[in-house]
């Protein structure tokens, strides 16, 4: 039987985050949620695909593993970090998809009122290529302290390389070529390719973005990091809540039950099997989770869904969603899954004066702050959702900062991971993608010989 583990304290002082899954089991929901015997065959499958793994770190084959215990790499990034930092009051960090998603998830759960990332620049993350959003940022900055860090794994990225060829003209309107070097730093693999051949051309540095690295695995890499460690967050406390997770998986390995990544595999997985689950809400109870769940949503997509197979990763935001979508959810078609995740209740808020809540309607106001509406939100919520059938799994957070997040994005990946093993679908690969990049390249060359 799989441990609840909302009564296992240690394991979540330990990882920093608990997850339970009894509101997607059948024994609590009814005929929305799944079997035991399903739950069980699935976690026996688990138990060498966990082997794999440990196997597959020991030996290198799949590099993101081995990022949490690394630290050389960290060092080798200080200086880097601190020129950025001495220099700049803005840095823009160019990029798309897995590329900016890791570090974008890590610095918006950032308190950017803490004393080191006050001090630190403001990063902006640019994930996307809306012209109108763009051209009203980069207009705005002043070239002469702003940094810039652009990455494409490939080095030659649609949407990174027209993000920065749009930008170096305005660059240079306030700075001349030879100094681009101080103010830009380009990430990409090894090896010949057009990001490189800018960066001799201008002498900008380069760090190496590991090949067998993938961009929606990276953000342990150089890629989430540099940006981490420019807006003064704790790289190495990022990486050992990861490792944290790794190490209790491994320890798992005959008991996968005990190990959360397996048992989410495990459910998710079982849920489309059993019940024709076709999504996958990610619900997210804090504005500092929002980028995490956005982060995953990439993950789990580009990963899963193959060969026919696959649940929709959907993003929603608590309580917003509660007012848009709850009806949906609950009386629409039953064909979803629900993680609802939040952090602690935040008791910093102030509690509503019983002086301006008179009315008797609002009684249950009085004494009560924002974080108090926010825990109740979701508590409810993910009452009511299980109440009606609707598989729920809870992720509550010990606390919102560097190590919990590393934490929860190892678990995701595991779980990821462990998912396309019992799907047996490769989760490093995304061959049904070139053929739109192939089509964006050639519409783009058709526009230029209209033109």
């Amino acid at each position: 039987m799989l441990p609840d583990m909302d009564t296992d304290p240690d394991l979540c002082a330990h990882l920093g985050y608990r997850q339970s899954v009894d509101d997607c089991r059948a024994d609590r929901i009814g005929a929305g949620g799944l079997t035991i015997s399903t739950l069980e065959t699935l976690l026996r499958r688990l138990s060498p695909a966990i082997e794999r793994l440990q196997d597959a770190h020991a030996s290198g084959q799949i590099p993101f593993l081995r990022l949490p215990s690394a630290r050389a790499d960290l060092e080798a990034l200080e200086p880097y970090a601190e020129h950025y930092q001495r220099r700049f009051d803005d840095v823009l960090i160019l990029g798309t998809g897995g590329s900016s998603l890791g570090s974008r998830a890590l610095y918006e759960m950032a308190d950017r009122e803490a004393d080191r990332l006050r001090r630190a620049p403001q990063l902006h993350i640019i994930t996307n290529v809306d012209p109108f959003v763009w051209d009203r940022l980069i207009r705005r900055l002043d070239y002469r302290k702003t940094g810039i860090v652009v990455i494409s794994k490939s080095g030659g990225t649609t949407e990174t390389m027209m993000q920065f060829l749009s930008l170096l003209p305005v660059v240079m309107e306030q700075l001349d070529a030879e100094d681009l070097h101080r103010h830009v730093t380009l990430i990409t693999e090894p090896g010949d390719n057009p990001l490189r051949r800018l960066g001799a051309r201008y002498r900008i540095p380069v760090l190496d973005h590991d090949p067998k690295v993938g961009g929606r695995y990276s953000v342990l890499s150089v890629v989430g990091m540099l940006p981490t460690m420019i807006a003064g967050l704790d790289a190495v406390e990022t990486r050992e809540g990861a490792q944290r997770v790794l190490d209790q998986a491994f320890a798992a390995k005959d008991n996968p039950a005990a190990c959360p990544a397996a048992v989410g595999a495990a459910v998710s997985v079982g849920l489309q099997m059993e019940r024709s689950i076709a999504a996958t809400v990610m619900l997210a109870y804090s504005d500092r989770l929002g980028s995490l769940a956005r982060w995953y949503r990439q993950l789990w997509a580009e990963s899963l869904g193959k060969n026919g197979l696959g649940t929709t990763p959907v993003y929603a935001t608590g309580p917003v969603d509660q007012h848009s979508q709850l009806q949906l959810w609950l009386d629409g078609p039953a064909d979803k899954m629900f993680t609802v995740m939040g952090g602690p209740n935040d008791m910093s808020g102030a509690a509503i004066d019983p002086a301006l809540a008179e009315d008797p309607r609002l009684s249950y106001l009085v004494g009560r702050s924002m974080g108090d509406l926010m825990d109740a939100s979701r508590r409810a919520t993910a009452e009511t959702l299980a109440r009606r059938g609707r598989p729920v799994r809870r992720i509550e957070l010990a606390r919102i900062d560097e190590g919990a997040m590393g934490a929860l994005m190892m678990h995701f990946m595991l779980e990821t991971v462990l998912a396309a093993d019992l799907m047996g679908v490769d989760p490093f690969d995304q061959p049904a993608v070139e053929d739109g990049k192939v089509l964006i390249r050639r519409y783009l060359a058709e526009r230029g010989d209209a033109s």
